[in-house]
């Protein structure tokens, strides 16, 4: 890829950023993500690119949506695309931080092709790589990264979603001395800062959403870390209801038709094939890995986390936006 793509899917995330942020705080978590998905898809298609989204956003909570499949881009390299427009919808409206616009762009066939279900993760930074397996007990994993760490367990970090499916989990990982960080939603971020040299956080661990696993798989692989993935049919995570064991049956179905198992494990590889990637984050809501938007009338500053994963080159960039001055297309959903 081009390396002038970078700034240009920047740009991107920037632009869908801007447009959850005119919804931060009003409850309304679809029509942010509607107008940040309108907005992405916007300038993608402005982009020079001949790109394809592979994997997309919307399915599990009827959200709006980039959809698998959909074609994007005003000509140009060919790439495939993971997006994830708003990640954090629900801390978007309820104005909670750690809200994200994402973007991983990679050549053809860089990523996993999934259906939009659940994925448990695991992810670590390069210190730890080589040291996880999702066949094995989560309480094995968190032994083998702390000694691959050289840090006894009370002194390991681990971040996980504050959801009621992790609640076991995070009482289990408290008995065995780990200080474990429950975020409300955010695992692209989470996920990321077990790489970031600044940062605390050793290992991430959830069961959330197969397109915000692939968006940090590109990010992990780029960053020289290590993640397993395992896809998830509904009725495993959100119980065996008729409607949940329909879902999920639909969503193996649909993997088989991609070539893919539900229930198997995936190495960072398999997810993230090259690392030859583009990763763009903006931060919406002030958060661990991002500052959020701040606005003053029509001008508005954003940071954006930009990672070129071919030259290992990570960039945070502050940017201060004339909304006024943006293109009319795109007006309506930031102004």
């Amino acid at each position: 890829m081009k390396r002038d793509l970078a700034m240009a899917f920047s740009r991107v995330t920037e632009g869908a950023a801007l447009a959850g942020y005119k919804w931060l705080g009003r409850g309304d978590k679809n029509a942010a993500d509607g107008a940040a998905v309108e907005v992405m898809r916007t300038l993608l298609n402005q982009t020079e690119i001949t790109g394809e989204i592979v994997i997309g956003e919307g399915e599990i909570d009827d959200a709006p949506m980039l959809y698998i499949g959909e074609q994007v881009g005003a000509g140009g390299d060919a790439v495939d695309i993971a997006v994830d427009p708003i990640e954090g919808t629900r801390m978007t409206a309820m104005g909670q931080n750690n809200a994200l616009a994402v973007l991983a762009a990679g050549e053809k066939g860089a990523f996993l092709n999934a259906p939009d279900m659940y994925m448990e993760k695991l992810v670590v930074g390069p210190q730890a790589k080589g040291q996880i397996d999702l066949n094995l007990p989560l309480e094995d994993n968190l032994v083998n990264i702390a000694a691959a760490l050289g840090k006894p367990l009370e002194n390991l970090v681990v971040t996980t979603l504050a959801k009621p499916r992790h609640d076991d989990i995070i009482a289990q990982m408290q008995a065995m001395g780990i200080r474990v960080y429950a975020v409300p939603d955010g695992d692209v971020a989470a996920s990321i800062l077990t790489c970031m040299p600044d940062s605390e956080v050793d290992v991430m661990y959830c069961i959330g959403g197969a397109p915000e696993g692939v968006v940090s798989a590109a990010a992990i692989r780029a960053l020289g870390g290590d993640m397993q993935g395992r896809l998830l049919p509904r009725f495993l995570v959100k119980g065996g209801s008729d409607d949940n064991y329909r879902m999920g049956q639909q969503e193996m179905d649909r993997c088989r038709d991609m070539g893919i198992e539900a229930n198997q494990v995936l190495l960072l590889e398999q997810m993230a094939k090259s690392d030859n990637v583009i990763f763009a984050g903006t931060g919406i809501t002030k958060g661990d890995l991002l500052d959020g938007i701040t606005r003053n009338g029509n001008i508005a500053t954003t940071e954006t986390l930009l990672i070129r994963g071919k030259c290992r080159t990570i960039r945070r960039i502050k940017s201060i936006h004339y909304l006024d001055r943006k293109d009319p297309a795109i007006l309506p959903h930031i102004l």
